[in-house]
């Protein structure tokens, strides 16, 4: 198989594997228990704590794990709003990026919906970027919180995390200086970025950071949330004292420590690493923009603002399922855009957001790709994908 969906989720490798398989085995204990097995278990955690806080400049009391990105986002978005209607005493305000992944945007239309809490959705410009003076000029004394993803995942669209975070942090000390009791929180989903990009939390200016081990070469079911220290925030799951009595449930030894694995892998060899997947990239867009009419790169054209492994066009005049049913009879797999949403039937968020008629984004295709992918796939995908264009367009009613 040519598998060109990383973005979707990627494979355990060897060494990660290697270093989960004692913790269902040998040192299977509860690291609540006090007892020797508990304890090995407990130290394991601890350690995978201190190794991932290091990886993003962070300190190991503000690392929360959870069970993925969905929860670590759903968990910042309602415990912030949660802690803030408790100081404000009425309804917070939520901003969030037209172009989010949907456990962001349905998180808030449940605040929304639940809670009455306001949102602001940023708009993105054509080529997905939002404009660091619009989340400036959306600001009210009642924001309580701020989610821009850093990465988007059905695009490759950076946005600029680093000046929104000053942004942000002018506008704290604005706040505090008018004597505004209610923090203000700067979120971030750094899921596709976190093995490309500088993602020191100091650096970005973020009070919390999303990641799942599953997008870089980690098991799925496992995340974590960066907190800052001192962010007011309401639990969301209770029954238990773990993380901090901030997210109940035994912690998932393994999986925990696969993460920290993975993500220590991923930072090692960042640079060769990066360097490999740009230029596949790059050779891709360069032979699909040449050799087949009217695909239409989606997102931006700087390729230094674009994450290395994502690269998505529209093809118009078609639908882009047809694309993938034939390219999965030729053992190769892509995407129609986000995993979460490649069964939808609608257009892509993103690319609506993005200004694209339903029409032309219904032939949206996403190729992501990874470490096990080399120019020899490029250049068998290459000899398959124009013929089929040519031949679904021939039958497209739509000339």
């Amino acid at each position: 198989m040519i598998y060109l969906d990383h973005a979707a989720t990627t494979p355990v490798s060897k060494e990660v594997l290697d270093a989960m398989l004692p913790y269902f085995t040998e040192k299977f204990g509860n690291p609540s228990s006090i007892y020797r097995v508990g304890r090995e278990a407990k130290d394991a955690v601890n350690e995978s704590r201190a190794t991932v806080a290091g990886l993003l400049g962070a300190s190991p009391s503000e690392i929360i794990f959870t069970s993925g990105a969905t929860e670590s986002n759903n968990i910042a978005l309602k415990g912030v709003c949660q802690s803030a209607a408790n100081i404000l005493m009425n309804t917070p305000h939520v901003i969030v990026s037209s172009v989010e992944h949907h456990c962001v945007l349905d998180s808030a239309k449940y605040l929304a919906k639940s809670y009455g809490v306001d949102v602001t959705y940023l708009p993105v410009n054509k080529e997905g970027l939002v404009n660091p003076e619009d989340v400036k000029n959306a600001i009210r004394d009642n924001t309580a919180i701020i989610s821009v993803m850093y990465g988007n995942n059905e695009t490759g669209a950076i946005e600029p995390i680093a000046e929104i975070g000053e942004i942000v942090k002018k506008a704290k000390e604005e706040r505090k200086k008018n004597g505004n009791a209610l923090p203000l929180v700067f979120h971030t989903d750094a899921v596709q970025a976190f093995q490309y990009l500088d993602t020191n939390v100091d650096t970005l200016s973020v009070d919390m950071l999303s990641l799942t081990a599953h997008k870089f070469y980690g098991p799925k079911g496992v995340g974590l949330l960066y907190m800052r220290k001192g962010t007011k925030f309401y639990p969301q799951q209770q029954g238990g004292a773990q993380e901090r009595g901030l997210r109940a449930g035994t912690e998932n030894v393994p999986y925990i420590v696969g993460m920290a694995k993975a993500m220590e892998l991923v930072k090692a060899d960042i640079e060769n690493y990066k360097l490999k997947i740009e230029n596949l990239r790059d050779y891709l867009i360069e032979r699909i923009s040449k050799e087949i009419p009217e695909a239409e790169l989606v997102g931006p054209k700087d390729s230094e603002k674009r994450l290395p492994h994502i690269a998505a066009f529209l093809f118009k005049r078609i639908e882009g399922e047809s694309i993938l049913i034939n390219l999965d009879m030729l053992d190769i797999a892509a995407s129609s855009g986000s995993a979460c949403t490649s069964g939808s039937l609608e257009p892509s968020h993103v690319t609506k957001a993005m200004g694209f008629a339903d029409m032309d984004a219904h032939g949206a295709i996403r190729f992501s790709l990874g470490k096990m992918n080399s120019k020899a796939d490029i250049d068998e995908l290459m000899k398959h994908l124009p013929g089929i264009v040519e031949k679904l367009r021939a039958m497209s009613p739509i000339k």
